[in-house]
């Protein structure tokens, strides 16, 4: 990754170390999520540049990702961690797959670097619960099979650009305390 990647990646695991009940910066500080989903639309932009990405053997199974406000909105915090873990563990699954079978120096290595940006977010999430237990590979998320290494990265920033986003912007609400001096516009557009 870019030396500003692997900055921005490092404070990240290191806050989440410090603090493992809130990481609160990567919730409070809007800039950070702003930063995930540029990298992952570069991410994407990158595959999609690689010369020769042939198409995989064993198809890469992925999460669904598209979602409703409406529908979001009405399901509790708990709830949708629940489903990006879910959603999460399927791509890292399809990245970590996906990789075995890719030659090429450069899809190989995009791959790499959304497997380690998923993989974050997974362990990420899995310090927030407002249930008891630890989350459980037990659920069935919608999914489909691809193919094509690139509809991994459309995938992967679909889900960073909706339901993180969306999840991030709901705990900022919990989370952040107001009159910080962080204004924390609601998410829109692109």
């Amino acid at each position: 990754p870019s030396p500003p990647g692997l900055l921005l990646l490092t404070s990240f695991l290191l806050h989440v170390k410090e603090d493992h009940a809130t990481p609160t910066r990567l919730v409070c500080d809007n800039r950070l999520i702003q930063k995930y989903i540029v990298e992952a639309k570069d991410m994407e932009k990158r595959v999609g540049q690689c010369q020769a990405l042939s198409a995989l053997s064993c198809p890469a199974v992925l999460p669904l990702v598209d979602f409703t406000f409406q529908q979001w909105k009405s399901k509790s915090n708990e709830t949708k961690r629940r489903e990006i873990l879910c959603d999460l563990a399927l791509l890292v699954g399809a990245a970590a797959g996906a990789q075995g079978q890719v030659s090429d120096e450069c899809g190989a290595r995009q791959l790499s670097q959304l497997y380690r940006h998923a993989n974050s977010f997974f362990l990420l999430l899995q310090t927030f619960s407002w249930e008891a237990g630890h989350w459980e590979p037990s659920c069935s998320p919608h999914s489909m099979e691809q193919t094509h290494i690139s509809s991994i990265f459309l995938t992967y920033r679909k889900l960073v650009q909706g339901k993180l986003r969306f999840f991030f912007y709901d705990l900022a609400k919990v989370l952040c305390k107001q009159g910080q001096g962080d204004s924390r516009d609601p998410p829109c557009g692109a």
